[in-house]
Parts: structure tokens; C-alpha cells; sequence
């Protein structure tokens, strides 16, 4: 089937939903792209650039930027979810009277329901129905890069292969190379608790630590995510891959990653209340802190990254005083509590 003849709506128009709605209409596809700020989706169509969150990307002709949520779902054969997590479910409700036919939902966004400690996925079945045709969309892409073409990769993961097979073939050009997982739950545990050791690797950094000390905190950081993923029904190969480990790097080490910007400044000596006030774009890893605390009391797993992360940014615990009483944890063999790998 020829792009022109799929149609599109892109929901969430912050730096990585116009990215990907420039990505899609540059490949020929009709896009509607629902623009959350009226004065914004105004602007956009205006001047065809997001000169809020994605500023230098002219958007194609088209791409159409509309603040009105029942034109943006009209007839279209996919839609692309890419707003924040703590919103997912009433979206969910709301854009369900207003889907026609039976389009493919693609899940672009990444966290936890707060309240259930749900991935998105898991939210959007919960809304829909089990009818609903879903696949999920993550890796290490920071959005200024993937509007910039720089070679990126991602995973498509969905328990249905029809549905991974979609995304992998609206999505992958020469440039943006998809690959296809069967583990939804792994790929979005991974996509959304990286951002809670990112912050963690950017208290380090805001402490002045080495780079011992930030490869450390990746490494380990990666193994409690598998021990939550796993214990949640993931596969342990999922987080050694793009979703995984691939994801984690990035957010940890990247300039662009929001969350170990607010790490960093924590490390520095600001408080949440003043990094927050200051920020025009949604870091999911603060809230995303409280539900993997909340997962790692759930399953009984000792996670002590993540705990000592929460104390910092919800209990004012000082970061020298978390780092002090991180490196006092008791150790044991490298891979224990991650289930499915020998650590005999």
C-alpha cells in the first residue's frame, strides 16, 4: 500500500510527537497532528514549525496541526499515541467514541499508570478493549535527532506479529531502521523505568562523580529493571536490547535526556519544586519514580538505585546522604533476583 493511502493521526505534539509526525509526513503520509494548546496549534499552522518544543523542523504540507481531537481521529487507519503517561486513560476514553472503523493504536509514549502501576499498553487494553489492534514504539531516539534523519533504531512490540509487522513498515526508512519484539511488557518496563536510573546517573554527575561511578550506576541500574520486568512476566533478553540497554545509555549519558537534566540539578542542590517550575516539558521519570518504589515494594525485589532515588526527590533525603547509604548496600552475586538467567 502506497503512504498516501494510509492516514494518520498523531496525538500529542511535544518534541517527540511532532518528530514523529514529521518522520511520517515526509515519507508521504497524511497526518493529522492534535496540538494539545490552542494558541499553539494555531501557531503551528501558521508558521508550520513547533517553535515550542521542536524549533528548526518545517513541517510538510501534509502534516496538519489541529487542536480539535474529533477532525485530528477522522478516518484514519492508525493512531499514534505520544502524550504523557499520567494522561493516557482519560484520553483513552475519550478518543474511544471517536475512532472509526479499526485502526491500529500505536503506543508512543512512556510510564506507569501511578494509581494501578499499568504500562500504557496495558491502560489502553483497559479502555479500548481486547478488540483494539495495539503495538507499542521505543528505544533510545532522542527527537531532535530522528527530525534531524540522524540513523536511529527502535523497537515495535506487540503480542500480535500483524500489528509489529504494521508499525515496522509505516515506520522504517533508510535512516529509521524498526525492529519488531513479541514482549510488550518488557519493551515498556524498559522504556519507562530507564528514566528513573537516568536521573539517578544525573544526581552523579550533579555530585561531581566519575565515570566509574556512572557506568556502575547503568549497569546496576539495568539489572533492577530486569528484576521488576521479569517479575512482571518480561522476558530478561528484552533489556539487554534497543528498549533496554540501548534506551538506558542514552537517557543516562545524553545531553538532550530531560530526566538526567533533573538529576543533575538535584546533584547540584535544587529541589524538585524549583527544577520543575522551571521546565516547559514533561520529565516522565518523576512520577515514574514513585510507581517503579511502589513495583519494587509490590514484587519484594531489592532495588536499591530506585529506592534511594525516591527518598531523594520525595522524602528531600540528600543525594550525598542516598550515594553514602547506596554504597553500603549489602552485595551478592551479580545476577540474583533476575529471573530467567543462571546466576548460579
Amino acid at each position: 500500500m502506497k503512504p498516501e493511502d494510509t492516514n494518520i493521526a498523531v496525538l500529542g505534539a511535544g518534541s517527540w510527537g511532532t518528530a514523529l509526525a514529521l518522520h511520517l509526513g515526509q515519507q508521504g503520509y497524511p497526518v493529522n497532528l492534535w496540538v494539545f494548546e490552542p494558541d499553539l496549534a494555531e501557531e503551528m499552522a501558521d508558521t508550520r514549525e513547533n517553535a515550542r518544543f521542536l524549533p528548526g523542523h518545517r513541517l510538510p504540507h501534509n502534516v496538519v496541526p489541529s487542536n480539535h481531537i474529533d477532525e485530528v481521529l477522522q478516518n484514519r487507519d492508525v493512531v499514534v499515541i505520544v502524550t504523557p503517561s499520567h494522561v493516557i486513560g482519560p484520553l483513552a476514553r475519550r478518543l474511544k467514541p471517536l475512532l472509526s472503523g479499526d485502526p491500529l493504536i500505536v503506543n508512543a509514549s512512556k510510564g506507569l499508570e501511578e494509581e494501578t502501576l499499568l504500562t500504557v499498553s496495558q491502560v489502553l487494553r483497559r479502555e479500548l478493549g481486547d478488540g483494539a489492534k495495539l503495538a507499542t514504539l521505543s528505544g533510545p531516539t532522542f527527537a531532535r535527532e530522528v527530525a534531524r534523519q540522524v540513523p536511529s533504531t527502535i523497537v515495535a512490540a506487540s503480542q500480535n506479529t500483524v500489528n509489529t509487522e504494521a508499525v515496522q513498515a509505516i515506520f522504517t526508512t533508510e535512516k529509521f531502521r524498526v525492529f519488531t519484539s513479541s514482549d510488550p511488557v518488557g519493551v515498556e518496563i524498559g522504556g519507562s523505568i530507564k528514566n528513573v536510573i537516568a536521573i539517578a546517573a544525573g544526581i552523579c554527575d550533579g555530585l561531581g562523580l566519575g565515570h566509574n561511578t556512572r557506568a556502575g550506576l547503568i549497569t546496576r541500574g539495568l539489572v533492577e529493571i530486569s528484576r521488576i520486568g521479569t517479575a512482571m512476566g518480561a522476558r530478561p533478553e528484552t533489556f539487554y536490547g534497543l528498549s533496554g540497554l540501548g534506551d538506558l545509555i542514552l537517557t543516562c549519558t545524553g545531553d538532550l535526556s530531560r530526566n538526567r537534566t533533573v538529576g543533575l540539578k538535584l546533584g547540584q542542590g535544587q529541589s524538585l519544586s524549583q527544577i520543575t517550575a522551571g521546565m516547559q516539558t514533561v520529565a516522565e521519570g518523576i512520577k515514574t519514580v514513585k510507581s517503579a518504589f511502589a513495583l519494587k515494594e509490590k514484587y519484594g525485589i531489592q532495588a536499591s538505585i530506585i529506592e534511594e532515588t525516591y527518598r531523594v526527590l520525595y522524602e528531600e533525603k540528600s543525594p550525598a546522604n542516598a550515594l553514602e547509604d547506596l554504597m553500603r548496600v549489602q552485595i551478592s552475586n551479580e545476577f540474583s533476583g533476575v529471573r530467567g538467567i543462571d546466576a548460579t
